[in-house]
């Protein structure tokens, strides 16, 4: 979980891929052909169906639409809470390269310039959504005693932490009894 641009699919991607798990991409998940958003029961029901494995990787928020339907299900939060400055430089970086590339995102979407500027542009989504990330996350992991929260304030953390991770067979993404990883958080809430 985290803001836009703090590294949340790189962060999914890598880890699902040390774990040996599958990585679902709650995005993919939203957006339909043409931006458009998918309704919110089709949502849940998407969302639903990828976490009724036993072991998945998921990054994204989407609070409004799910609720807690994704806490319930996992074991354990990383929570990246990168500085603004950053994250404002990443999505800046991010949105230019995959505009003039015409990078795929999800379901034939991609970034495009009239998107420039408008509500819909990530560094825009990063300067109004910054500070409401980092006061909402902590606040709703809080609702869910039985997670275990990984709390990550930069890249050099992001980085530690990922390469200290050794997947074991118990390990898993869902909170059907597995066992946690086993190296210590930075910070445990």
């Amino acid at each position: 979980m985290g803001g836009s641009a703090t590294g949340k699919t790189t962060v999914a991607r890598r880890l699902a891929g040390i774990l040996g798990v599958s990585h679902v991409e709650l995005d993919a998940l939203n957006h339909d052909p043409g931006w458009q958003e998918a309704p919110v029961e089709v949502f849940r029901e998407r969302v639903r169906a990828a976490c009724a494995r036993d072991r998945w990787v998921v990054d994204g928020n989407y609070r409004s639409k799910l609720g807690s339907l994704v806490l319930e299900r996992a074991d354990t939060v990383v929570f990246l809470d990168l500085p603004f400055w950053l994250t404002l430089r990443r999505g800046v970086r991010r949105t230019i390269v995959r505009t003039a590339t015409r990078e795929e995102l999800w379901n034939g979407n991609r970034e495009q310039l009239r998107h420039m500027f408008s509500r819909y542009w990530i560094p825009w989504w990063v300067v109004q959504t910054h500070r409401h990330y980092a006061r909402e996350i902590p606040e709703r992991v809080a609702e869910h005693p039985h997670l275990h929260v990984i709390w990550l304030r930069s890249t050099e953390e992001v980085e530690v932490w990922l390469q200290s991770i050794q997947a074991t067979v118990a390990m898993s993404g869902s909170s059907n009894g597995s066992e946690l990883q086993k190296t210590p958080p930075f910070v445990e809430t």
